[in-house]
């Protein structure tokens, strides 16, 4: 028998594979509603800052709309609770400028040690490359010499470590970033956060007049809070321009809460789920009462100011339920017998604004006692000369920011009878309270 080589049989031809396509960005499967990410299970800390000043009345605030291990430091309050917890805050605070994120945290010597620790965060499982990116860094006491370059390097970390999980990395806006991201320095410790607010939660979404000084909303709201006012006596602001106070305590009044109008940076967040979030803002929606005439009164001197202000009250959706007019505070009366009066009084820099003012605050000062025997009345100035000027003791004084402007809020409790009469009868004779504290 012959034996013969064994036959060969050909490999199976098949068509070439086309070549790959370069991958510029990996797009992540949404994940079902109320599927968390694990590392969202648990509670998780965060950071309001605030206006200087009210970081008492923002952790009370906290505290009831559920936060856990509340702590009021200089220029906010952290705190800790769920993920959820992040769209109540946002919806309903009135005092908070942001709700931060806490999502990297640890010490350092230099720049780059802060680079080590943003690049070792899961930027990838917090937001899409897809989005816009701004980072933001603040410092105390840092021994670094720039903070921009710590911006820098931080920005820097954060696309680096996009690029390598995703093959993309966000691109950079620094007008309306979709994510934003804070970094703030002590002098040995660098924080990271995730901003879940995007605009300042004072930006309540719907003021489209504004004037030359203006009071911003979550401080408006704070003095309001401080005044003690109950949201039924008559409120009045006598120099209302755009209306912050009014509207401040107009929603105040009928529990509508403060972010209804706007969209937040957590909607562009891995973590956002709408089912979640809808359903907090259906509930506030509900909660809020229909608008009403309420007593709550605004007038100015200045026509432009009066038709900025029902400008403002028209977007709000309060055309009517705030009753303002043009008016002189020293000619008009007062739109009640007792109340709470809260207003912004003007004051100035130049020569001869000072010299007016001078002029303006006795008068005012005279004014009280003689027409608003029965209200509080409460002034926030940063007018150094205000006290003395008006001629009144305050029943209290209280340190505010409003922005970087250092100012107090001045209470007038006026009751009849003379200024000594006044003083022996009010509980609050001194400038810092009871008159003595040990009783």
């Amino acid at each position: 028998m012959t034996n013969f080589p064994p036959k060969r049989i050909p490999p199976k031809m098949t068509a070439p594979r086309p070549a790959a396509p370069a991958v510029r960005s990996i797009r992540r499967v949404p994940r079902p509603e109320g599927d968390m990410p694990p590392e969202l299970l648990g509670e998780q800390h965060y950071f309001s800052p605030c206006p200087r000043g009210l970081e008492a009345v923002l952790a009370d605030e906290l505290v009831a709309l559920g936060a856990d291990t509340v702590k009021a430091v200089p220029g906010g309050v952290a705190f800790a609770g769920p993920w959820a917890l992040v769209y109540r805050v946002n919806l309903e605070s009135r005092i908070a400028t942001r709700v931060l994120w806490r999502v990297g945290h640890g010490p350092y010597r230099k720049e780059d040690d802060i680079f080590k620790l943003a690049l070792g965060l899961a930027w990838e499982s917090w937001f899409s490359p897809r989005c816009t990116l701004r980072v933001y860094t603040t410092a105390v006491r840092s021994p670094l010499k720039s903070v921009d370059f710590v911006t820098l390097r931080v920005k820097d970390a954060i696309c680096d470590r996009m690029r390598e999980q995703t093959r993309s990395r966000p691109s950079i806006d620094t007008v309306a970033p979709d994510v934003r991201v804070h970094v703030f320095l002590t002098d040995r410790d660098a924080t990271i956060y995730l901003d879940t607010s995007g605009e300042p939660l004072y930006k309540r979404g719907f003021k489209v007049a504004h004037v030359e000084a203006p009071l911003k909303e979550n401080l408006a709201a704070g003095i309001i809070l401080l005044s003690g006012w109950d949201k039924v006596e008559p409120f009045f602001d006598p120099m209302c321009g755009s209306g912050t106070f009014l509207i401040e305590a107009a929603q105040m009044a009928l529990d509508i809460a403060p972010g209804l109008g706007r969209t937040f940076g957590f909607e562009k967040l891995t973590a956002y789920r709408a089912a979640d979030w809808h359903a907090v803002r259906d509930a506030a929606a509900a909660r809020a009462q229909p608008p009403r005439e309420l007593p709550i009164y605004g007038s100015d001197i200045a026509g432009r100011e009066v038709a900025r202000c029902k400008e403002n009250l028209q977007a709000a959706k309060l055309p009517w339920v705030v009753r303002v007019e043009g008016a002189d505070l020293m000619d008009r009366e007062p739109p009640a017998d007792h109340g709470v009066l809260v207003t912004n009084p003007p004051y100035g820099e130049r020569i001869g604004e000072k010299q007016a003012l001078a002029t303006f605050y006795p008068k005012l000062g005279d004014l009280l006692k003689q027409r608003y025997s029965g209200w509080r009345c409460l002034f926030i100035t940063a007018d150094t000369d205000f006290p003395k000027l008006i001629k009144l003791k305050a029943s209290r004084r209280t340190p505010l920011y409003n922005g970087a402007l250092e100012c107090r809020l001045f209470e007038y409790r006026m009751v009849e009878g003379s200024l000594r009469t006044r003083r022996a009868e009010s509980p609050l004779a001194d400038d810092g309270g009871p008159e003595d504290a040990g009783e």
